[in-house]
């Protein structure tokens, strides 16, 4: 957010702060054949797969040595190395992406399963109730996670969505789990149990994880200061902070050595993507095709 804040991310990010339980207690039992889709607010899953850190911030501020040469930003990382088959920018889309290709992956003879991960506003998606769909009647070992943190940008999840959202899953037959999202722990037990049966029975599967974020949908709302939540329900939430339930077990020296070892994480990882080259202006169009096709510019080069 503060590089976001300085101009080194063009556009902003969608923060992940509050959320972070659910991209830590899932991501964190995935094997290496597995496939991850993920949102527009994806830098945590991204993060919570095992990607290097400083190649996502080079991502981010849209540096050639990150994890899509700068092409892709916080919506669009991906890491085909580690089974990320991307974040998305489009509402409920990461649903289709998971099940064809998980679908694609086991037609090859391939084992891994897919994590899917969408909020509450992809709900009322089509594209999201047509994987759903495909996934049940393929028997498509899918996880899709719903992180309802409340709100689809400002709009409250109890005026957008009728019924339980639960129920959309039960009704197209896949097993449906809701779980607390602030408690990693908690998470990890929950999300452990659903993923056996995912990889044991070879079908799809839901977690509906409650969260809150507690930042802006987006850095952007800092400037047009948007009032959609009160200070009480903002305060109320922070008292169930999952960095700080998760930390609650350990003394504060140990938690003292984990916050300066991620620190110092941190600042390599900004300090390698600040350092590193920008894409080169003269060269938009270069892997824009996986066949490694070069576009005919409009200026008639190549």
């Amino acid at each position: 957010m503060q590089l976001a804040a300085a101009g080194e991310i063009a556009g902003g990010i969608h923060p992940y702060i509050g959320q972070e339980a659910i991209a830590a207690g899932i991501c964190s039992q995935l094997a290496p054949a597995d496939l991850l889709t993920s949102t527009h607010r994806g830098h945590g899953h991204v993060l919570a797969r095992g990607v290097d850190p400083g190649r996502l911030f080079a991502e981010l501020a849209g540096r050639s040595t990150g994890l899509n040469r700068g092409r892709g930003g916080s919506m669009h990382a991906a890491d085909f190395s580690l089974g990320i088959y991307g974040a998305n920018a489009i509402v409920g889309a990461a649903g289709a992406i998971a099940t064809g290709a998980v679908w694609a992956s086991r037609r090859l003879g391939r084992d891994g399963i897919g994590v899917c991960f969408f909020g509450d506003g992809a709900v009322n998606e089509g594209a999201l109730l047509e994987a759903l769909n495909l996934a049940s009647l393929w028997s498509v070992p899918v996880l899709f996670v719903c992180e309802n943190n409340g709100y689809a940008t400002t709009m409250p999840v109890g005026a957008a969505v009728a019924g339980r959202i639960g129920a959309r899953a039960e009704a197209f037959g896949l097993i449906a789990r809701q779980v607390d999202g602030q408690d990693v722990f908690t998470v990890h037990e929950v999300a452990a149990a659903v993923l056996a049966r995912v990889r044991d029975e070879r079908r799809p599967a839901w977690l509906e994880c409650s969260t809150f974020r507690f930042g802006a949908h987006h850095t952007y709302e800092r400037r047009v200061r948007t009032d959609y939540r009160s200070a009480d329900e903002l305060a109320r939430a922070r008292q169930r902070d999952p960095v700080e339930l998760a930390a609650s077990g350990l003394s504060s020296d140990e938690r003292a050595d984990i916050d300066i070892e991620i620190e110092e994480s941190l600042d390599k990882a900004v300090e390698f993507a600040l350092g590193s080259p920008r894409p080169d202006p003269a060269d938009p169009l270069r892997y824009l095709y996986a066949s490694g096709l070069q576009p005919r510019r409009q200026d008639g080069g190549r």
